[in-house]
């Protein structure tokens, strides 16, 4: 049957329309049913995304100084498919960013559209690199960490990495409220996928971190680390810490540590500088811990200042263990007064002896050792003091005068605040208040509600003993003319591997407080290792002394012309 001209017309146009109804469909299939999933399909072919990490929140000391800040370098990077990776090419790229020229041609040798040349690399360089943008080399902006004053407050301050990520101390502790927002950035690939070098575009915008005020006076910590690093060098010392509290607030006011480092190249500094020995450090307190022995004692009423005690001319044997307790030097009678003036052991432990092992160990735990004191820091310990279940016979005799128990220095700061401001103990804070970059405050962090731990009384009494101990005993090199200070020396005894007490490596330590009668601040020092001369007295004393002779007259403590004029950092 053969079909007219119209029939065929009619078909031809079905068919037309047959096709334009499954183009439509199509269409129809392709920009709206799929047109978000197609859109991002595109997106990811035609641009390269990275992320833009935010500028880093400042940090600053409690008068307003900047101790850590970001700032905005050029980073180098590369497209190796795109280069054209000849020797000539490879060594002036590596000329110009003093790197070696193996790793640059390695790094351009990969079969990647994005890789890394340097990081964080010197802003000056950037119009000499321009010209390699036509080679597939180019730069882009990113947030680099810089501290201003090099290594000051270097142990509280921490480091981050090269991505701005906190690797420790308050960088790290912070880091939530530091780090801010990350933004996005692309550029645009070519129909081969190939990465276009540049322009970058912010497809978001990052948000900067908050920024975190501390309780530190950077006047107050350059001294303590001026004067820290004096003694240790001067002592011959394996380090250091140094530790200065308002004792009635807990405010940390410096916290120095030797070795130190430089956050700007922390990578550079080993494990050892960039340790916080102020609240990773144990070790046997020795003598200052009479302290704690001398408190229970008056608080309990158990001795008196003028009270007597046979201190055995320097060597008393126990009636357990069949061990032997020795004075530094030989002492008769001494009155309870003097036994901590002249830092007898003897007499200390024969004293202590009228305290139970649970009425010792309680003040212990009241003045806050055997547990961390909860300062903002990353990394601090909680010592080991053992419970009386757990004491030996030698146990009473020998805790009371420091051994057999282990501290921290931020510890032995603490206690040293219970007797200066009164017989409360305080929690040591480091970060005053956290606010935007305008200045509106997020939250403020004042100081944490106090314990009593000993009466009025009981610290007036440790006061008169405490100053003794400085205008003349053992603690004389921590004399200052025309100021009353207060305070305790200690040499404790570093343990060997064997397990028993080492006679040539020493810890000495000083801890002390004044103004008396309305002290203002609290210091420690601790000293590892120190040679030839090891007595806290001797070694760690100075460095009180030298601390507070700088700052008397920034802290108005006395006649300014006495003491040494000290100015801000700039």
């Amino acid at each position: 049957m053969v079909r007219s001209t119209n029939q065929r017309l009619v078909a031809v146009c079905a068919g037309f329309l047959l096709l334009l109804g499954v183009l439509w469909v199509r269409c129809l299939w392709l920009q709206v049913i799929h047109a978000r999933d197609l859109r991002k399909l595109a997106t990811a072919q035609h641009q390269a995304s990275g992320p833009l990490v935010a500028p880093r929140g400042t940090i600053y000391d409690r008068e307003g100084l900047v101790l850590a800040m970001s700032t905005r370098v050029p980073s180098v990077f590369a497209n190796p498919r795109q280069v054209v990776a000849s020797e000539q090419t490879v060594l002036r790229v590596a000329s110009i960013l003093e790197e070696d020229s193996q790793r640059i041609a390695s790094q351009l040798a990969r079969d990647k559209g994005f890789v890394w040349l340097a990081r964080h690399v010197d802003p000056q360089l950037k119009p000499r690199l321009h010209p390699l943008r036509r080679d597939g080399i180019g730069t882009v902006e990113e947030a680099k960490r810089v501290y201003p004053h090099g290594n000051l407050a270097s142990h509280l301050l921490g480091a981050v990495d090269i991505d701005q990520k906190g690797l420790e101390g308050l960088e790290l502790a912070f880091n939530g409220v530091l780090r801010g927002r990350p933004g996005w950035q692309s550029t645009f690939r070519d129909a081969r996928g190939k990465l276009l070098v540049g322009p970058w575009t912010a497809e978001l915008e990052p948000q900067a971190g908050y920024e975190v005020i501390l309780t530190i006076d950077s006047v107050v910590q350059e001294v303590a680390e001026e004067a820290l690093a004096w003694g240790v060098k001067k002592f011959h010392a394996k380090g250091g810490s140094l530790i200065i509290l308002d004792p009635h607030t807990g405010q940390v006011l410096a916290l120095a540590n030797q070795p130190s480092f430089n956050p700007n190249h922390a990578g550079r500094s080993s494990a050892d500088a960039r340790r916080n020995r102020a609240i990773t450090d144990l070790l046997e307190p020795g003598s200052v811990f009479k302290v704690v022995a001398a408190s229970a004692l008056l608080e309990e009423k158990l001795v008196r200042l003028d009270e007597r005690l046979f201190c055995e001319e320097a060597n008393w044997r126990l009636p357990v263990a069949r061990h032997t307790l020795h004075d530094h030097k030989p002492h008769g009678w001494l009155t309870f007064h003097e036994v901590i003036k002249y830092s007898s052991n003897i007499g200390t432990s024969k004293a202590a002896q009228r305290l139970t092992p649970d009425t010792l160990y309680h003040y212990l735990r009241a003045f806050g050792f055997g547990r961390k004191t909860g300062i903002e820091l990353p990394g601090e310990v909680s010592g080991i003091v053992a419970p009386p279940a757990r004491w030996s016979k030698l146990s009473p005799f020998i805790i009371p005068i420091g051994q057999e128990i282990a501290v921290t220095p931020l510890q032995l700061a603490v206690m040293t605040a219970v007797v200066a401001n009164g017989g409360w103990r305080v929690r040591p804070y480091v970060v005053e208040r956290i606010q935007t970059p305008d200045g509106h405050v997020i939250r403020r962090y004042p100081p944490h509600p106090r314990e009593r731990v000993l009466s009025p009384e009981t610290v007036e009494d440790l006061h008169t003993m405490l100053i003794s101990v400085v205008e003349s005993g053992t603690g004389r090199p921590a004399n200052i003319q025309g100021l009353t200070v207060a305070g305790k020396t200690g040499t404790a005894q570093k343990l060997e591997p064997t397990g028993r007490y080492s006679h040539s490596r020493y810890v000495a330590s000083f801890v002390g407080y004044g103004p008396v009668p309305d002290p203002r601040f609290t210091i420690v020092v601790t000293v590892d290792e120190p040679r030839p001369l090891y007595f806290g007295g001797v070694v760690a004393a100075p460095v009180f002394r030298r601390v507070v002779e700088q700052l008397a007259s920034y802290w108005s403590l006395r006649d300014p012309s006495l003491s040494p004029q000290i100015a801000r950092l700039p």
